[in-house]
């Protein structure tokens, strides 16, 4: 693994102003079978040499190879732990295109995942310098923009308004209903209860199919939005999934809500890619975007990392993902919900934090190097996966009430029916507001919708296998 340039950095070395002058990125390798530790050093340099300037052997030094600029703009490992193999590179951002997503994960995530040499390697984290920030559009309402876009709750003081999270439904089963079923479920959400329920969201495996029609769907659903919203003092909205493998087609449908009068347009952001995220951004059509990330885990999902143990897979982590969808503008992101999933305990909070504060502390503990976003508008982090009205509150305990709650099953599944689902909900999140518990409210009112809810379910998350 001969390098020609020296990647690694002095002992001791730190990234001066590195807010400003360069990405950080960390990982965690792992060596594979028959290479002794004590090329681990060597491997990191690799690693270095391959994203940034450099290659796996020496090349020509002549009068136009380019030598000054490879070394000038070099990429330099530093802050080095061999117990756990894990180490920091740091790269100057004029390495790269500052606007230019794709062209950056090319370099720093890009082919260092097929070196011969490592068994496995995960990018923990990256943390994006001021100018890389900038360049990017970031979310066009940010938390409080989109409160205001709902006029939420626009009677309530706003303080108590701050302190309620978001609530809306995937229609259950995942697909089967009609245009016209989906927009008979969306009615009688939003007239459940006090009326206050916020949103219907369609899944991500409905599309536009043979017997429920995008386009359809979203007259049928928007004409029954603005109907509720005629008859009480609350904003709703839909979440339709304008997903296509053709960005011609994503625009028409986003235009197909905006012209419907929608507030929102949905994405899969994953399967849609980096590219297709930053240009409906910028198509700057009025709308909101929710962000879906369907596939994710296969690039995130990992074995358990423990100190002082190999890892054996190559995967990128979903914080390193949420922090580029929030610079390409996405103004809610599925971030995972506590329990749920089988994630690990502690990943939906970390990332929920980073996509809805503007600075963000580092924290070795969590295999984190913070973020500061300079100003730029938050996301609205989305909990979703095996939730209910009985676990609402350390919901919102864990993330705080400034998220979006998806629940699925958790309303649909009510032994009482849809309208009581609702109810337990609402009621749950007017618990959440006065500061009480979910344990509280049933024991003092047994008969209640949520009371019913908790017999069920109980207090904990359901965990989707």
């Amino acid at each position: 693994m001969a390098v020609q340039i020296d990647y690694l950095a002095p002992r001791g070395w730190e990234p001066q102003n590195s807010d400003e002058d360069y990405l950080i990125a960390y990982f965690q390798i792992s060596l594979k079978d028959g290479i002794p530790d004590d090329k681990f050093m060597d491997a990191a340099a690799t690693v270095a040499a391959e994203s940034s300037t450099g290659t796996w052997t020496v090349v020509d030094e002549g009068p136009n190879a380019g030598m000054d600029n490879a070394e000038q703009y070099r990429a330099l490992v530093f802050d080095i732990d061999k117990k756990n193999k894990r180490f920091k590179i740091a790269y100057p951002a004029n390495l790269f295109e500052l606007d230019n997503m794709s062209g950056m994960l090319a370099g720093f995530a890009g082919n260092i995942g097929g070196m011969k040499a490592i068994k496995g390697m995960r990018l923990l984290d990256v943390r994006f310098p001021k100018r890389i920030v900038k360049a990017f559009p970031g979310p066009k309402f940010g938390i409080q923009g989109l409160r205001d876009l709902l006029g939420h709750y626009d009677d309530m003081d706003d303080k108590l308004r701050q302190k309620m999270p978001i609530m809306g439904t995937v229609p259950k089963p995942k697909v089967g209903r009609t245009a016209e079923q989906q927009a008979a479920l969306a009615r009688t959400l939003w007239t459940a209860g006090d009326n206050t329920y916020d949103f219907i969201k369609d899944d991500e495996n409905l599309t536009s199919l043979p017997f429920n029609n995008f386009y359809d769907r979203t007259k049928l659903l928007l004409e029954t939005q603005h109907d509720v919203e005629n008859t009480s003092k609350n904003k709703r909205f839909t979440l339709l999934n304008a997903t296509h493998s053709n960005f011609e087609e994503v625009v028409r449908r986003a235009e197909a809500i905006r012209d419907g009068g929608g507030r929102f347009v949905m994405l899969d952001v994953v399967v849609s890619g980096f590219g297709t995220l930053h240009s409906l951004r910028n198509e700057d059509l009025g709308l909101a975007i929710h962000a879906h990330r369907a596939m994710h885990a296969f690039m995130t999902r990992h074995q358990q990392i423990e100190s002082g143990k190999d890892i054996v897979d190559f995967s990128i982590s979903m914080l390193v993902l949420a922090k580029i969808y929030r610079m390409l503008g996405v103004d809610s992101l599925h971030t995972g919900s506590p329990k749920a999933k089988m994630e690990d305990y502690g990943e939906s909070e970390i990332i929920a934090e980073t996509i809805s504060t503007d600075v963000v502390k580092a924290s070795e503990k969590d295999l984190t190097l913070g973020q500061n976003w300079f100003g730029m508008k938050e996301s609205w982090p989305v909990a979703s996966g095996g939730l209910h009205p009985g676990v609402l509150d350390k919901v919102v305990e864990k993330l705080g009430p400034n998220i979006f709650i998806q629940l699925g099953g958790g309303v649909l599944g009510h032994p009482e029916g849809i309208s009581r689902g609702v109810e337990a909900a609402l009621e749950a999140r007017k618990v959440i507001a006065a500061g009480g518990t979910v344990k509280e409210y049933v024991k003092n009112k047994p008969d209640s919708a949520l009371a019913k809810a908790v017999e069920l379910w109980g207090f904990e998350p359901r965990v989707v296998y």
